[in-house]
């Protein structure tokens, strides 16, 4: 078992810390993979951040004063090739952050609660960036009301289900006004959408997809991901089960997921995300379900205890709630001095024929990560890649097909782990004989179960073998 053990891991774990899908381009992996005879063709389009006239493309971030919309525009602002707007009410942080960044960025302070100040805002930019959470609880979405009365293309990082059904609502008007907008366009939802398309179109048939993510301690983000997930404890985890929906308990039905390298073994408990009911209905997935966990495992049980204790007209209410973030925010901040602010993500595709596919991310900060993830949207959208209405990131008009590879080549950059499926799964085919022949000739076999309850198996390892409903 310890020779298939390590055996494993090291497949998994060694090579370039990026796998690639077909010939996606990876700067930082052309020499490894050139010794495996690989050749990677880059096909990126040219950035089209110029417009007609000359001038850099103006984007305005909302909430850029915030820990997401900051790191946003840090992204953004690497390129040096566009005209950025830290959208916000703090003049002195919005002003610092626009110091900091220098070149072509500008603060401009103004409430989002004042519908004529939010449209003079949107008004006259290439790109508004949603990012002032939470979104829980928002009974309207006033900031893409004023990109399609005003003609600007939009996304957000939405992470509520019910929101993003809301958005999804003005379809037909941004169509009218011929503008593009994404909804729930972050690193989950957002890239983990994405991942779950390629893995689909790859393989075809699917049956049951389970996304499982972990960040330590708040992940950088302090009081906002407090908040939201508080506020995501007062609702039921909408999950689907051979095509019909079934509500249970938040933070229930854990599950052990293995991130892979730099992570590792993380338990994750259901949450109702918008990505469930996106990949039901877009991907035609009869199985989906969304689990997330954190770090330390004192907090694991104390949002455990609050699902099942704090009564529920607190958890549904966004003024009630930061109340209890403001209450938890010493801890919180103490524990994030410890646990760092890691992240992973994992999508698990099982097909119909009984083939199973994996994809893998994972970062050593999520407060980097999350602004890369949201800037490739972003590019995306300034590079024609979405068509006029509002969509998910894993819709056709979304993020067109050709435009994925781009995509996921900017949101993972700095990433410890990259594992998208067919690599992974080619080097199992091709190599399972010899692996077999090699355990039998070193009497391993009775360590080797299919059944999925043995974690040193090569199966359990690579595609997680289970069998539940959820």
């Amino acid at each position: 078992m310890a020779m298939a053990t390590q055996l494993t891991r090291w497949w998994l774990a060694s090579g370039p810390s990026h796998f690639e899908l077909e010939n996606w381009s990876a700067r930082s992996n052309r020499q490894c993979f050139r010794r495996a005879g690989i050749r990677l063709v880059c096909q990126a389009k040219g950035s089209e951040t110029v417009d007609e006239d000359g001038r850099k493309k103006r984007v305005l971030v909302m909430g850029g004063t915030g820990r997401v919309g900051g790191s946003t525009l840090r992204a953004l602002s690497k390129g040096g090739d566009l005209h950025l707007i830290v959208g916000g009410r703090n003049r002195e942080k919005g002003e610092a952050l626009a110091r900091e960044l220098g070149g072509s960025v500008e603060f401009l302070g103004f409430d989002m609660d004042d519908p004529s100040a939010l449209r003079a805002a949107v008004d006259g930019v290439d790109l508004v960036v949603h990012a002032a959470g939470p979104f829980q609880r928002r009974p309207e979405c006033a900031v893409l009301e004023a990109a399609i009365d005003t003609k600007t293309p939009y996304i957000d990082v939405c992470d509520d289900q019910d929101y993003s059904v809301r958005a999804k609502a003005y379809h037909d008007k941004a169509v009218a006004a011929q503008i593009p907008a994404i909804t729930t366009a972050g690193i989950y939802p957002g890239v983990s959408n994405i991942m779950a398309a390629e893995l689909v179109r790859l393989n075809g048939n699917p049956k049951r997809i389970r996304y499982s993510y972990y960040t330590a301690g708040s992940g950088g983000a302090g009081p906002t991901i407090l908040a939201t997930s508080f506020l995501l404890l007062g609702e039921e985890a909408i999950v689907y089960v051979d095509g019909k929906i079934q509500k249970l308990k938040p933070y229930s039905a854990r599950r052990d997921v293995d991130f892979g390298k730099g992570i590792g073994t993380k338990p994750v408990y259901l949450l109702n995300l918008p990505e469930v009911k996106s990949t039901h209905e877009v991907l035609k997935v009869p199985n989906v379900s969304a689990r997330f966990g954190t770090y330390p495992q004192i907090w694991n049980i104390a949002m455990s205890l609050v699902a099942s204790l704090v009564p529920k007209d607190i958890l549904q209410d966004q003024q009630k709630v930061q109340g209890l973030v403001q209450w938890s925010d010493v801890a919180v901040r103490a524990v994030d001095g410890f646990a760092g602010e890691r992240v992973a993500m994992r999508v698990d595709l099982e097909c119909e024929d009984g083939k199973k596919a994996i994809g893998i991310f994972s970062h050593k900060m999520l407060s980097v990560t999350v602004g890369f993830s949201v800037a490739a949207f972003a590019r995306a959208v300034l590079e024609g890649a979405t068509q006029p209405g509002v969509w998910f990131p894993e819709e056709e008009g979304g993020i067109a097909e050709s435009a994925r590879r781009k995509l996921l080549e900017r949101a993972t950059e700095g990433t410890l782990n990259f594992v998208m499926n067919k690599y992974v799964l080619s080097c199992f085919q091709q190599n399972f004989n010899i692996l077999w022949s090699l355990l039998l000739t070193k009497n391993c076999i009775s360590a080797f179960h299919w059944n999925g309850k043995n974690h040193g198996s090569l199966e359990y390892y690579l595609i997680n073998f289970e069998f539940s409903s959820t």
